[in-house]
């Protein structure tokens, strides 16, 4: 019989909810509170994360931000700056002693994106692990990924885009140069890509996320169990909100 691990839906969620349940989940889990736990989500309104080492000002127009809209957190996994909107966004957390995960890194970061070139491979979808922590089908990227280690847990969580509008996620970053942004612009619809993109149509969300939990299920040979957050982790995701992720001082610390 295959172990069994947990598996979230969540929903939509805002930018610092979402981090703040990520935290939360983490947290718990290093506690022995929940089993191990691969969690799909998605972000209302949408939203720009930072990495954990980025300066939100130099990253993010937050002017723009405001007037469309938008959402912004720093995670606490390390990257780029990331425009969350039509997307499928996972997370995992599990022990770092779990006999499924690598000691090394980036061994670790190539086990997780198996699962999801699995569940790619479901939805009839060539795609390849791009090391360090990017997916890529026919040598555009369809997702990036982070990942920490904090009280010996570990927490991956990475993006499968559904949709992408490149021009509006410009629309809210900062550019060191404003001469080359076209340049910029074109050069990363060349290099990134997404599920209508690639099928020609809409994918929608239960698709992916049906794909996805058989692609996690298969590498990991586990079982995953419908659940809901426990009652300490909706403690401790508005603990994490009211004294990290919602705060100034954390998204504004560098």
């Amino acid at each position: 019989m295959s172990e069994q691990w947990r598996f979230l839906l969540t929903g939509e969620h805002t930018a610092v909810e979402n981090m703040a349940i990520d935290r939360a989940i983490l947290v718990a889990h290093s506690k022995g509170l929940v089993p191990p736990t691969v969690r799909f989500y998605t972000w209302r309104p949408a939203a720009i994360s930072i990495g954990y080492f980025q300066r939100l000002t130099e990253e993010v127009d937050l002017d723009a931000c405001e007037n469309q809209g938008i959402d912004y957190v720093r995670r606490i996994t390390g990257g780029g700056a990331v425009f969350h909107e039509d997307e499928l966004t996972y997370s995992i957390v599990v022990s770092e002693d779990h006999p499924s995960i690598p000691k090394h890194i980036l061994d670790s970061y190539g086990i997780i994106c198996q699962a999801l070139i699995e569940g790619f491979s479901i939805l009839d979808i060539d795609s390849e692990y791009a090391p360090i922590n990017d997916i890529v089908s026919n040598g555009k990227k369809i997702s990036g990924n982070a990942q920490t280690r904090k009280m010996k847990t570990v927490l991956q969580h990475g993006t499968i885009l559904l949709d992408v509008d490149v021009d509006k996620m410009f629309s809210l970053l900062k550019v060191p140069n404003e001469k080359i942004k076209d340049k910029l612009i074109t050069n990363v619809k060349d290099r990134v890509t997404s599920l209508k993109l690639i099928t020609g149509n809409p994918v929608s969300f239960d698709e992916v996320s049906n794909a996805m939990k058989k692609g996690f299920e298969k590498t990991f040979h586990v079982t995953l169990e419908p659940g809901l957050l426990s009652e300490d982790e909706q403690s401790l995701s508005k603990d994490f909100i009211r004294e990290c992720f919602g705060t100034d001082s954390w998204n504004h610390m560098r």
